[in-house]
């Protein structure tokens, strides 16, 4: 039954892996509304009418893009683009299982995409059932083992409760973690930290577990294939030190894999929880991938709070309409700044320390899931496909880069994110406004700025203006709001890469640095084997790199 559903959608899916992207009719009539884009800078241009209507709403998130370059017209072609390359019905296609990740007559991964089943676990019936299920046994799991740790059944060789935990894995399984914990480590429960350890630098680990009581610590370790070089390499530093210490690493270290993997091995792990191939790492952040940590640092309430405020946002994901559809709509606008007004990075700055991570997250969500250059069917694209992504938190940025932002030659669309009130509460009245009062106007006075700019006699006090941006408002950074704001990125990238036409959901492109890694690394052994090895027959050009790079010096 499972087979025949999958064929099926397969064969469902494949009438949109046609669809090239500049053949359909409303790109034509977005490439003439873009030789004359809405002017910000125009008298009366943006007004208060125009504010209050160019808004969106979705699980507790508000979009405001009244300072974007478009109007009435260019939004009602923008709603035929997505109409006419079955954005929405690919997206509902996704959750159910469709096999997306693949491309058409060429070797591929040929697999489901299906992390929005990893919260779509709050209703009975569920577009993807296998799935959901497996989600929901990862969690009973999960839920178990951090009743353990909370009542004491879980402890140290000495009868200690865990106090840290190490999260060892690198990509996807740092990155979204990383930046969901950082976001609200505000909520954290008492007497429990969580630490990070991604590169292969080893300085890396020896900073994090010199700091740390090994005793009282966990390692959770984060790799699918259980081979990944960098993520092995760091367990085993880590296993050293705890050995070195006098522990037993397996009553210690946390496994997060596939089923069956090297790491799937009760003799070396406390616990093993399961990742599955459907779940690309970029977007597992509410996997067990960030899940277990999550669990751990800020409890199992919250971390189910994470999950609803996704789910609502992957709900809000599948409105047709795109003036009430978050997410398709910024897919949309981003479009039109990178293929029709031709803007080549966007900047998403949050005005919240607490995301201090969360665009680094985005940069690889975004550009390692859209960075293609064929279509789905294998043929060269003939447009540009997704943009460099980049940013910090404001206002920091503020005082950095956004001299460029407003009067650099290049022209940046912005994505600007912020919440009505702190985290912690913890605010007070100077020259009579708040911390966060500042924090929000700040943030608001940019994306005004940038729109209408500002004439002056002095060139270099003049502001061009009409450079897009859009603002992402919620009331409050909570679990629900992480989750949502996490979803809605996921979901943009998705819409953005099925209107392209391109397989958001693998990454070919990394593969061929880490093969030639091997290769150099292939030729240290050599050295360390036999101090007469050469490796200059077989690798030219490896071993006069290396050779050049001083590496190959006693």
């Amino acid at each position: 039954m499972a087979q025949s559903r999958e064929s099926g959608s397969r064969a469902e899916s494949s009438q949109y892996f046609s669809r090239d992207f500049n053949t359909m009719a409303a790109w034509a009539e977005l490439d003439v509304l873009a030789r004359s884009p809405y002017d910000l800078t125009a008298p009366g241009a943006l007004s208060p009418a125009r504010i209050h209507g160019y808004t969106a709403h979705a699980a507790g998130i508000d979009l405001l893009y009244a300072t974007q370059r478009v109007d009435d017209a260019a939004l009602c072609a923008l709603q035929r683009l997505a109409e006419e390359s079955g954005a929405i019905p690919q997206f509902l296609l996704m959750k159910k299982g469709a096999v997306l990740n693949r491309i058409e007559g060429y070797a591929s991964e040929e697999r489901q995409v299906l992390h929005t089943a990893c919260r779509d676990i709050f209703a009975p019936v569920t577009p993807a059932p296998e799935a959901s299920a497996q989600a929901k046994a990862e969690l009973d799991k999960l839920a178990d083992f951090l009743a353990a740790l909370d009542s004491g059944a879980i402890v140290n060789a000495a009868g200690e409760p865990f106090t840290d935990l190490i999260q060892i894995g690198i990509g996807g399984s740092d990155l979204g973690p990383r930046a969901l914990y950082l976001a609200l480590a505000a909520y954290r429960i008492a007497g429990r930290r969580v630490h990070f350890v991604s590169n292969v630098d080893p300085d890396d680990a020896a900073a994090t577990l010199a700091g740390l009581d090994l005793a009282r610590t966990l390692v959770n370790v984060v790799s699918k294939s259980g081979s990944t070089l960098e993520t092995m390499t760091n367990e085993e530093l880590a296993r050293k030190a705890f050995a070195e210490a006098g522990l037993e690493p397996s009553r210690h270290f946390l496994a997060v894999t596939g089923k069956g993997s090297p790491m799937d091995n009760p003799a070396r792990y406390l616990r093993s929880f399961y990742m599955f191939d459907s779940i690309g790492g970029r977007y597992s952040a509410t996997s067990m991938v960030g899940a277990v940590m999550l669990g751990f640092g800020l409890g199992y309430p919250q971390l189910m709070e994470i999950l609803r405020g996704a789910h609502a946002m992957d709900l809000a994901a599948e409105e047709p309409d795109i003036l009430r559809n978050p997410p398709l709509l910024l897919a949309l606008l981003g479009i039109w700044n990178h293929n029709f007004l031709g803007c080549e990075t966007l900047a998403i700055l949050p005005y919240s320390q607490a995301l201090v991570r969360f665009t680094a997250h985005l940069q690889q969500c975004d550009m390692e899931s859209n960075g293609k250059s064929v279509t789905r069917q294998g043929k060269p694209l003939a447009w540009k496909s997704g943009p460099i992504i980049w940013g910090e938190p404001g206002t920091n940025g503020q005082h950095a880069f956004y001299q460029l932002i407003h009067q650099g030659t290049a022209i940046v669309p912005a994505e600007f994110i912020g919440f009505r009130r702190s985290q912690h509460g913890r605010d007070l009245l100077i020259e009579q406004t708040t911390s966060q009062e500042k924090l929000v106007a700040n943030l608001l006075a940019q994306a005004l700025a940038l729109a209408t700019g500002q004439p002056h006699e002095n060139p270099n006090r003049r502001f061009a203006g009409n450079r897009p941006s859009a603002v992402l408002l919620a009331d409050r950074l909570t679990p629900y709001t992480m989750g949502a704001l996490l979803a809605l990125y996921e979901a943009k990238v998705v819409f953005q890469g099925f209107i392209w036409n391109i397989n958001s959901f693998d990454q070919e492109g990394v593969q061929l640095g880490k093969k030639l890694a091997v290769r150099l690394l292939a030729h240290y052994a050599g050295l360390r084997q036999n101090p007469g090895y050469s490796g200059e027959a077989t690798d030219v050009l490896g071993w006069a790199l290396l050779s050049a790079a001083g590496m190959l010096a006693e």
